[in-house]
C-alpha cells in the first residue's frame, strides 16, 4: 500500500498518521476554503501553472488571501518528490491542495497545529490554513481509464447565469464544500451509473461532480463555456492546446443531452483519471468512437506538456 505524504506550506514534511488540523478550522466546520487535485506521474505533478491560476481564482471568489505561487510550486516539488522517493517513481499519486480561512477562534499568537519545534511555523487567527496530501489513485480510475463509465444527467437546479448575477453563489470556484457533488454520485450509484452529467434549468449541459465534459463531433471537439458557471478544467485546457497543434478545431458552445447522444464519442476529463468515456448515457449505449485510443493518447500527451 502506498505511503501518503503531508507537505506544509512552508515545506516541512510532517507525519501524515498524527492530526494537523485544529477541530475548528473553518475548513472542516463550514468548508469555507478552496482545493485543487493533481495527478503525480513519474515522479512530477503535472499541469501545476493551470492549477495554481484555478486555486488563486478560487480564492479570489472566496476573498481569501492570495496564494503565494512561488510557495506553493515549492511544497508541491517536495511532495512530488516524497511521494517518489517512499513509494517509487512509477506509482501514480493523488496531490490535494488545501487552502481554508483557518481557525474559527483561536487568541492570537495561539499556537497552529503541530506549531513550534517540530515544524518552525507560527500560525496566529485569521490565518489560511494551507497544506497538501499525496495519497493513491482510487481504484476506480484505472477501470475508468479502461472501460470507461456510465453516466446519468442529473439537474443541478440553477440557470447557467446565476454566476453572473449571484456571485455569492460562488459558481466556478473549486470549494471544500462538496456534500451536493458527493451526494449525486451515491444518487447515481443507487440508479446503478457510476457517475453524473449535470444539466442547467435550461437543459444546457453543465459539467460532472469531477470532471469536464468533452464531446467528439468528426475533428472538432466541444466543451460548454466556463460562462456558465462550471469549473474551468485544467486538463480540457492542456488537451484542446495540444488539439489544436494536432489539427483538431476545437470550440467551446452550448450542448444538450441530444447532441451528446448525437456526438462521435462523448468523455469526461479531469485530472486523476484523464479520459474516461461515457459508454451509457441514461441507459443508452453509446457507440464505441473509431478514434477513442487516439483521443486518450492525447490526453496522456498533454498532460506532459
Amino acid at each position: 500500500m502506498p505511503h501518503p505524504i503531508l507537505v506544509t506550506y512552508d515545506g516541512a514534511v510532517l507525519d501524515p498518521d498524527v492530526p494537523y488540523l485544529h477541530a475548528d478550522d473553518l475548513a472542516a466546520v463550514r468548508g469555507d476554503g478552496v482545493f485543487e487535485t493533481l495527478l503525480v506521474r513519474s515522479g512530477t505533478a503535472r499541469l501545476v501553472g493551470l492549477h495554481l491560476e484555478r486555486l488563486a481564482r478560487s480564492a479570489s471568489l472566496l476573498d481569501l488571501p492570495e496564494p503565494d505561487a512561488g510557495q506553493w510550486r515549492s511544497a508541491i516539488t517536495t511532495g512530488a518528490r516524497v511521494w517518489a522517493e517512499e513509494n517509487g517513481k512509477d506509482t501514480e499519486g493523488v496531490m490535494r491542495l488545501v487552502y481554508s480561512r483557518g481557525r474559527e477562534s483561536a487568541p492570537v499568537g495561539a499556537p497552529g497545529p503541530r506549531d513550534g519545534a517540530e515544524t518552525g511555523i507560527s500560525r496566529e487567527s485569521n490565518e489560511a490554513t494551507a497544506y497538501l496530501t499525496v495519497g493513491p489513485v482510487a481504484d476506480r480510475v484505472a477501470s475508468a481509464r479502461e472501460n470507461g463509465t456510465s453516466v446519468i444527467t442529473l439537474d443541478r437546479g440553477y440557470s447557467i447565469d446565476l454566476a453572473s448575477y449571484a456571485p455569492w453563489q460562488l459558481i466556478g470556484a473549486k470549494t471544500l464544500s462538496y456534500a451536493t457533488n458527493m451526494a449525486a454520485q451515491r444518487h447515481a450509484a443507487a440508479q446503478g451509473a457510476e457517475d453524473v452529467i449535470y444539466v442547467s434549468s435550461e437543459g444546457e449541459v453543465l459539467e460532472s461532480p469531477r470532471s469536464t465534459v468533452i464531446a467528439l463531433f468528426g475533428d472538432t471537439l466541444v466543451t460548454v463555456p466556463p460562462e456558465y458557471g462550471i469549473l474551468h478544467g485544467t486538463t480540457q485546457q492542456a488537451l484542446f492546446t495540444l488539439a489544436e497543434k494536432e489539427g483538431f478545431v476545437t470550440e467551446t458552445r452550448s450542448l444538450r443531452t441530444a447532441d451528446l447522444i448525437a456526438a462521435d464519442g462523448v468523455w469526461l476529463l479531469s485530472s486523476i483519471t484523464l479520459a474516461a468515456r461515457v459508454v451509457t448515457l441514461n441507459g443508452y449505449d453509446m457507440p464505441v468512437p473509431a478514434r477513442a485510443a487516439e483521443f486518450a493518447a492525447l490526453v496522456d500527451r498533454a498532460i506532459e506538456d
